[in-house]
């Protein structure tokens, strides 16, 4: 259930007095193609809503017979390369119709920017662009050179047809070279864990809006003395093969046992845990129900039925929103099950009580109080409630976190791609803390 890519999301436009604004703009004798190499390229604006801002970008080309092509993006929330029209008659003037969406934007080149209004769903806001590639601050992506080794792997689910590719990371002072064969193992064998991403095709870094947290998380762990294995999820990135329209999550949850077998039949590592994001938590639980590691860490994992689940962050989301009223658990199943998504109609279904409960290792489950995706009161409540007692098991919910476990004002999806925080640095302490103190004595 994280907020991968997923195509367009319905642009939410509050009630706000309609704005108007007007321009005057000297005469111009800029030539068609004058034009086209001042538009060339990509423009992006904040499009105030009241509640929060929504970057808009248009990208601006030509065709080899010297036509336009526009296309809009909606980076906050997850939508790139929507169609628009240009209306090329009316430059220098700019008039932009993005169908799809029910939207329009006019307006004018005026000292280096373009100066306008988007209007969409009877309502108008002024949004100023601005020509430039976006570049979003993340400082926690980590910069070579790293002091711990990393090497490319590749692995197999054989009876999926699936060849997974990842990286492997192991902290300094051993050799561990996998894919070479021939180097003996030196030092003190390192813990390792397997990263297992949430719903939705990802790569092996969970990159979302230019945030890359299993990258940070691997970054800090081998840092601290801590091994790990992600990957790109089957038939993404690297990864090849592999069904994909008829896989739910006990399909990916086999891929990730895959990941855990090899690095078990390496010889290599003296504990293998799995830590496990959204979705991933409940794969997490899964292994750890069947006894194949030897701790989980859940990350916003799921706690009741997916139905119960779901329903409840559609109904934050809509609150969020500024929408009233609410959904029922049975409205909600009537209108979610949908013909041919069979990973969604299996995860309605999906009740983790019993791979919770079945789940004797120690285990670290922790939820962000404002996350709005999988309820932190409803979900870590329900894991705490089911989980064997073990000494060792930290149940924690941190306050002011989102679904990345990001710091947030919110926790609306909205929020993920104007947060420079990545990971929560409180997250990434406790969490090499408690591998470090239970299994690397």
């Amino acid at each position: 259930m994280s907020a991968g890519n997923s195509g367009f999301l319905k642009f939410i436009v509050l009630l706000l007095p309609c704005l108007l604004m007007t321009f005057q703009a000297a005469a111009s004798d800029d030539t068609d193609d004058d034009i086209a190499a001042l538009l060339h390229g990509s423009w992006s604006g904040k499009l105030g809503t009241g509640r929060t801002e929504l970057t808009i970008v248009f990208n601006f080309s030509t065709d080899a017979d010297g036509a336009f092509t526009v296309t809009m993006d909606s980076p906050d929330q997850g939508a790139e390369g929507i169609a628009a029209e240009l209306d090329e008659d009316a430059l220098p003037a700019l008039s932009i119709n993005i169908p799809s969406v029910f939207a329009a934007y006019s307006g004018m080149l005026y000292r280096g920017q373009i100066m306008g209004t988007f209007s969409q769903g009877g309502m108008s806001l002024p949004l100023t662009l601005t020509k430039g590639e976006l570049v979003l601050d993340r400082p926690q992506t980590p910069q070579p050179p790293f002091p711990y080794n990393t090497e490319e792997v590749r692995f197999f689910n054989a009876a999926a047809g699936a060849t997974l590719a990842g990286t492997l990371s192991w902290p300094e002072g051993c050799d561990l070279s996998i894919s070479g064969g021939a180097s003996e193992i030196t030092g003190k064998l390192p813990v390792a864990v397997v990263m297992v991403s949430g719903s939705g095709l990802q790569n092996r870094d969970e990159e979302i809006f230019g945030h890359r947290p299993f990258l940070v998380i691997a970054d800090w762990l081998a840092r601290h003395g801590v091994a790990s294995l992600r990957y790109d999820d089957r038939g993404f990135g690297e990864s090849a093969g592999g069904e994909l329209e008829s896989a739910t999550t006990e399909d990916f949850m086999q891929d990730a046992l895959a990941a855990v077998e090899f690095l078990r039949n390496s010889g290599r590592f003296s504990k293998i845990g799995v830590i496990g994001h959204s979705e991933g938590a409940s794969i997490a639980f899964m292994l750890g129900a069947r006894g194949a590691v030897d701790f989980v860490v859940s990350l916003a994992g799921l706690g009741v039925r997916g139905d119960k689940a779901l329903t409840a962050q559609v109904n934050r989301i809509m609150e969020l929103s500024g929408q009233t009223g609410t959904v029922s658990e049975e409205i909600y199943r009537q209108n979610a099950r949908l013909e041919g998504n069979a990973w969604l109609n299996w995860f309605i279904d999906y009740d983790p009580t019993d791979d919770i409960a079945s789940t004797v290792c120690p285990v670290m489950a922790v939820n962000g109080s404002k996350d709005c995706q999988i309820i932190s009161s409803l979900n870590l409540e329900a894991i705490r409630a089911e989980l064997p007692q073990d000494s060792r098991n930290l149940i924690k919910e941190y306050d002011s976190l989102n679904h990345l476990f990001q710091h947030c004002a919110t926790g609306a999806v909205t929020e993920y791609r104007s947060i420079e925080e990545t990971v929560s640095a409180e997250l990434l302490a406790d969490l090499a803390g408690w591998i470090s103190m239970n299994f690397m004595q």
